[in-house]
């Protein structure tokens, strides 16, 4: 076994972990936190897979403006995001259910098929730079904007603003 198979189970297990820690928790923010952490995640199983488009887009689009835009949500829509008020968390039906779909999927194992499949490339070299280089002050600035955003969603739910 080399690095990178161990490299893959390690970040594996890591998005297991975080997948199921987002299910267990109780406060919504933390899953909201324990979600950003598998879109990093995810974003180094593309980049050691070798698709570093992906796992740019991953880390920009995911873990970057998915999670601000579920925290901004929490914070406008509840004004006690770390209370019990806003307390999650998953029941017996949906553990069981998720249970019962890994079994199924462990069994399933053993019926794909072995062996090398072709894939083919596609050069991202267009897109990219489309996205970065005539556009690229236009994302920054839209960055700028959501980052504003967010502050102004913190002022309006902080506890005692007059």
């Amino acid at each position: 076994m080399n690095w990178e198979e161990l490299a893959f189970l390690a970040l594996a297990v890591v998005a297991l972990v975080t997948g199921v820690g987002a299910l267990l928790v109780r406060e919504l923010v933390h899953t909201i936190l324990w979600i950003a952490v598998f879109f990093v995640d995810l974003s180094a199983i593309y980049f050691l897979l070798a698709a570093p488009f992906l796992g740019v887009l991953q880390l920009g689009v995911y873990a970057g403006a998915v999670t601000v835009l579920l925290l901004f949500g929490i914070m406008v829509t509840r004004k006690r995001i770390f209370s019990r008020e806003a307390a999650t968390g998953i029941g017996a039906v949906p553990l069981a259910l998720a249970a019962v779909t890994f079994i199924f999927f462990v069994s399933m194992v053993g019926e794909f098929p072995q062996g090398n499949l072709p894939v083919s490339g596609i050069d991202p070299t267009l897109l990219s730079e489309g996205l970065f280089g005539a556009f690229g002050p236009w994302l920054l600035l839209l960055g700028l904007v959501m980052l504003g955003a967010v502050a102004g969603a913190i002022y309006l739910v902080r506890e005692g603003r007059e």
